[in-house]
């Protein structure tokens, strides 16, 4: 009986999920390396190559450092080391980051899909210029390789905007940082920014039509779609 009671009060162990360990790979090496502040990590495919998995895998990886504010990555550039933190610090930010996503991803929910609606109701010719401008960016973005992220935060602006609504203006604002973690890690995913701009299109011409339904119900989607990130998922 003693034994019995004293297996039940084990847990079960959880493996390190595989990015997890590749962050702690990149992290050693950079360790090893002594890089600093504004020094370069090796390109995505010499990477890949080095670590022995694919380049979408390494990705999940990277966009994990980059929203825990350890390396910055630009189309074009690369990654580029900000700070060089501890891996232990690194691994318990990165827990605290995943046990408040789903708050985030409720806040957006209940926000945003309310904002939407407003926004089909009450828009004006302006505003609708403002959410084209952004669906532009983004399209132009994806366009050229990057990850539309500029112009996303610009649609989602505009409709907070065109919503005309100042205490869910504020309250959009306050969890902007929060969005933005959210922003970078969706956007990361690998076929996620022409996915996304979709989503927008669909949004937009909701509000356009000035469809309060049919908006709130495209932005609930489009939320729920965004809101899919390697984080949340029980896989490896």
């Amino acid at each position: 009986m003693a034994e019995a009671k004293k297996a039940r009060a084990f847990a079960k162990v959880q493996r390190p999920r595989l990015y997890e360990q590749l962050m702690q790979q990149i992290l050693a090496f950079v360790e090893a390396e002594q890089l600093g502040p504004g020094d370069h990590l090796p390109a995505e495919r010499e990477l890949a190559e080095q670590l022995g998995v694919s380049r979408a895998t390494l990705a999940q990886a990277l966009v994990a450092l980059e929203v825990l504010g350890v390396i910055d990555v630009q189309h074009g550039t690369g990654a580029v080391l900000v700070h060089r933190p501890s891996v232990a610090t690194v691994l318990r930010e990165l827990r605290e980051h995943k046990n408040r996503l789903p708050d985030i991803v409720e806040a957006r929910s209940t926000l945003e899909v309310k904002l939407a609606a407003l926004a089909a109701a009450r828009r004006t010719e302006a505003d609708l210029r403002k959410i084209d401008h952004a669906l532009e960016v983004m399209a132009a973005e994806i366009g050229e390789g990057g990850r539309g992220e500029r112009g996303d935060e610009l649609f989602h602006e505009a409709i907070t905007a065109a919503a005309k609504s100042a205490v869910l203006q504020k309250l959009m604002t306050f969890i902007a940082e929060m969005v933005l973690e959210t922003r970078i890690e969706s956007l990361g995913q690998p076929g996620r920014p022409e996915r996304s701009l979709e989503s927008h299109l669909k949004i937009a011409d909701a509000i356009r039509r000035g469809d309060s339904t049919g908006a709130a119900a495209a932005m609930g989607e489009h939320i729920e779609m965004v809101s899919d990130v390697a984080l949340l998922r029980d896989g490896r």
